[in-house]
């Protein structure tokens, strides 16, 4: 599976989906599917709330196909439906209270939220660091990390400034950096020359 920014698909069949021709709307989501949930997860860590903004997701592109123009790549464009639902998500004051009532649940979730167990170095896990961090972090690292986005985009995203962003992104790489080297352990060893004069 690659990424959702790189696929591509051919006129033709863009076409004929427009026109409502299921078999190259099958055609659509089968190449583009995996990439965008993958995308969504990435952005949005409850999997019940990742699946619900997929297939907002995959209704929008059918509803909105007609207005692709192939000014940009196929896979840029949905990928721009993707994220702006995600966001819009994350923004939404039902996701902040529900965070709010989450944090509120008693001091055992408290805790558990607080203190992460160490990861053993063997099993180090990308998805259970991200989900560490907090869902507008994650969003952000995913986006500028991984999806190319400039923190102005970023900013604009979110409705917000380019300090937000570079800031969400310094505290993220520090708590990754807490996750991946915990107790401010080494990761490399010097080497010492015994070189004789």
């Amino acid at each position: 599976m690659g990424r959702l920014v790189e696929i591509e698909i051919p006129e033709a069949v863009l076409r004929q989906a427009c026109g409502g021709d299921e078999a190259a709307q099958v055609v659509i989501y089968t190449a583009s599917a995996p990439a965008t949930f993958a995308l969504i997860r990435r952005l949005i860590a409850n999997r019940a709330m990742a699946e619900d903004l997929f297939q907002d997701t995959m209704m929008a592109l059918f509803q909105r196909l007609a207005d692709f123009r192939g000014e940009a790549p196929f896979g840029a464009w949905l990928r721009q439906i993707a994220v702006s639902k995600c966001l819009m998500f994350l923004r939404s004051p039902w996701h902040r209270a529900r965070l709010q009532l989450e944090s509120d649940g008693g001091a055992e979730y408290a805790l558990s939220a607080l203190v992460t167990p160490a990861p053993i170095v063997e099993s180090f896990d990308i998805e259970k660091a991200l989900a560490s961090l907090s869902p507008t972090a994650r969003a952000v690292v995913w986006l500028y990390e991984v999806e190319g986005y400039s923190h102005e985009e970023i900013a604009r995203s979110f409705g917000r400034t380019v300090s937000f962003s570079k800031s969400q992104l310094a505290r993220a790489h520090v708590r990754l950096r807490e996750w991946f080297e915990p107790n401010g352990r080494q990761t490399c060893t010097t080497i010492q020359s015994n070189s004789k004069a």
